[in-house]
């Protein structure tokens, strides 16, 4: 359903934007907004009209033109919009419809309205008090919109709700699985092992969940219980990889430090050997510090014996 339908006359290309303008705060505050857009008065209205009609709320932008419309052209877009929302007006609650004023200071209204006494929003310019509508009038839509007092005593400031909403998405964003994932069978991996659980290198057959905790400021816990079938810590330079499936183990973590490599086998019985190439230890003291570790990897192809 729509949470609002906005009804405007087209009174010049100025006006029009800065009703797109407007509207398109109100959506960023989330609602679904209905507008114009590419309605072509006179085809497939019906549905058009149900969707005004039915909108949670409606919230007319009334300049001086717009009244002009409403009153003298019934078959205008102003017009047809004016008698489908007067016609089901009576079985609305009063909170419905709304009234924002712009270029309109006397506050006219269209006659059908005159006497239901609308709730009104001042949108005004009045240069010469250097008085110009802004977020105090955003602001008393809003909470028209949602049904809230005009009494701010109790309100949440705006600052505060965006720096709320910040937050959220940082850590939406944190917990992104495409920021724990990558399906190349050979790269370098920064991964911040505090904010998930495991990062999964490869992809079908030579995919590898690994999963890491920390352990000191020069090492790290690499364990198999993320799906992997064992893991076993490469004591030497091991230069030829075909094998290092010897050094397997069914434990349940290895402790590598920094330069040592581990050989890694998955549920299908191929292999990948990681090196630790950097570990940050996490601190939340004198500031917080996030733990991370830095590792190469390479998903292993050969059969082995």
């Amino acid at each position: 359903m729509t949470d609002l339908f906005i009804s405007y006359a087209w009174t010049s290309f100025e006006h029009r934007e800065w009703v797109r303008l407007f509207a398109s705060q109100l959506h960023l505050l989330g609602y679904k907004i209905k507008i114009d857009e590419s309605v072509e008065y006179g085809s497939s209205l019906s549905g058009f009209m149900r969707e005004v009609t039915d909108s949670k709320h409606v919230l007319l932008i009334v300049d001086e033109n717009y009244v002009e419309r409403a009153n003298t052209l019934p078959n205008s877009g102003v017009g047809l919009e004016t008698k489908w929302i007067s016609s089901v007006y009576n079985n609305k609650p009063s909170t419905w419809l709304s009234v924002l004023f712009v270029k309109n200071s006397t506050h006219k209204l269209p006659k059908w309205l005159n006497s239901k006494n609308p709730k009104g929003f001042d949108f005004n310019s009045y240069q010469e008090k250097n008085n110009f509508p802004g977020s105090a009038q955003i602001d008393s839509v809003w909470r028209w919109i949602e049904g809230l007092s005009a009494d701010k005593s109790n309100s949440t400031s705006w600052a505060e709700l965006r720096k709320r909403a910040a937050r959220l998405e940082r850590i939406d964003v944190l917990r992104d699985p495409a920021n724990y994932a990558n399906p190349a069978l050979k790269g370098n991996i920064k991964f911040y092992h505090n904010d998930n659980r495991c990062f999964t290198i490869g992809h079908g057959e030579y995919e590898f969940r690994i999963s890491f905790s920390a352990r000191s400021s020069t090492g790290v816990y690499v364990h198999r219980d993320s799906g992997l079938k064992a893991v076993g810590l490469i004591p030497t330079q091991e230069n030829d990889l075909r094998f290092v499936y010897a050094f397997l183990t069914p434990s349940r973590s290895v402790e590598p430090d920094k330069g040592q490599s581990v050989v890694l086998m998955n549920a299908d019985g191929n292999l990948c050997v990681i090196t630790i190439e950097e570990v940050q230890y996490g601190s939340s003291s004198p500031e917080y510090v996030r733990s991370y570790v830095k590792f190469s990897y390479e998903v292993l192809f050969f059969e082995t014996n």
